[in-house]
């Protein structure tokens, strides 16, 4: 029973050596935001978001409410 509890002691002592961590502090690397030119609107797809209002628009308008039954 002893040789039990001493074996198992000695898997806690080694474990948390293990889950310590380093002994040397090592200080975050802090990273340099770098914000990019908006240019025009050619690659974003910004474009499409009037093309759709227009044709929702056009679709309204020419739907037929008519009803022939």
């Amino acid at each position: 029973m002893i040789k039990v509890i001493r074996l198992a002691a000695a898997g806690v002592f080694a474990s948390t050596a293990a889950i310590a961590g380093s002994v040397a502090y090592v200080a975050p690397v802090v990273t340099e935001m770098v914000q990019e030119e908006s240019g025009s609107m050619g690659g974003s797809g910004l474009w499409l978001i009037p093309l759709l209002a227009i044709a929702l628009i056009f679709l309204v308008t020419s739907s037929d409410d008519t009803n022939n039954y």
